[in-house]
């Protein structure tokens, strides 16, 4: 039984070297048995999403009203349930391109909670609540820079490692083709404005990570991208949201969220920018496919 229940995790999982180090130690293995209790019921991964999202904002309103410890509880249920929607749409193979783009903002919608309970439970009643609000943007708009450029080199290294054709992951033409298929007949208005707002952001993603050493239709030699990928990508996996919603959790349910906040603007920025500059000089030097 014990053998079975592994290989159904390992089957569950996206491929480990994109994983966060969190997720595959701490999160996933919790979520494995949310998975396990919620297998046999009709739930869908989507319902799965928002119960996650529900989680995430309540946590919030908890925050604010200073129940951290709760607060916190409610934010690690966030990350269960997040990573549980996907290993129960790979079991049952029943994921959708629609689901996947949902489960991508779900990310962006717990971590906006997280940053207006940090303005107003923690800025707000500070003794300098307008530099604090101004850092607490601050640390949002670092962790979005963190959170795209992630996503980007995540779905990259996938793209090559499994032979997809696009460069922006998640196989854009699957989410075209499904658009396509739904924008002119009536209803679904809810997943049209999520693929439309989809593709703006994969536009936006394209020109903050993509340079003269990366343009999309660049093809790498498979083998020596994947060997000079693979450690970089582990250090990108430090900078993703489910290890900065962890750091925050941290420091929410102890006090000491200013640490937080700085870590985000100060380390963790030099962090990114580095990992930019040394993921430039890869892709320059990595071969290339002669066609």
């Amino acid at each position: 039984m014990i053998k079975r229940w592994f290989n159904e995790y390992k089957s569950s999982l996206k491929m480990v070297e994109v994983e966060e180090i969190l997720d595959l130690v701490f999160y996933r293995p919790l979520a494995f048995i949310v998975v396990k209790i919620l297998y046999r019921t009709n739930l869908t991964p989507n319902q799965i999403t928002f119960a996650a999202i529900i989680w995430a904002v309540v946590g919030a309103l908890l925050y604010v009203k200073e129940y951290v410890i709760l607060a916190g509880i409610f934010f690690i249920l966030y990350d269960v349930f997040d990573c549980a929607d996907g290993m129960v749409a790979r079991l049952k193979k029943n994921g959708t391109p629609i689901g996947r783009v949902v489960d991508g903002f779900a990310d962006y919608i717990a971590t906006g909670a997280a940053y207006l309970a940090i303005g107003f439970g923690f800025a707000s009643h500070s003794s300098h609540p307008q530099f604090y609000w101004i850092l607490t943007i601050a640390a949002a708009a670092s962790n979005i820079f963190h959170a795209v450029s992630l996503d980007y080199y995540r779905n990259r290294f996938l793209d090559y490692a499994f032979d997809r054709n696009s460069l922006l992951g998640d196989d854009l033409a699957e989410h075209l083709e499904a658009y396509n298929d739904i924008k002119d007949k009536p209803g679904n208005y809810f997943a049209k404005l999520l693929y439309k707002i989809y593709f703006v952001y994969s536009k936006i993603q394209l020109k903050l990570t993509v340079k003269q050493t990366d343009k999309v239709g660049k093809i790498y030699d498979k083998k020596d991208f994947l060997e000079r990928n693979k450690f970089i990508l582990r250090l990108w996996t430090f900078i993703g949201p489910t290890t900065e919603l962890t750091f925050f959790i941290i420091t929410a349910m102890t006090g000491t969220i200013e640490y937080y906040l700085w870590g985000m603007v100060t380390f963790l920025n030099i962090y990114a920018i580095l990992l930019h500059i040394t993921q430039f000089h890869i892709n320059s030097i990595t071969d290339t496919v002669k066609l």
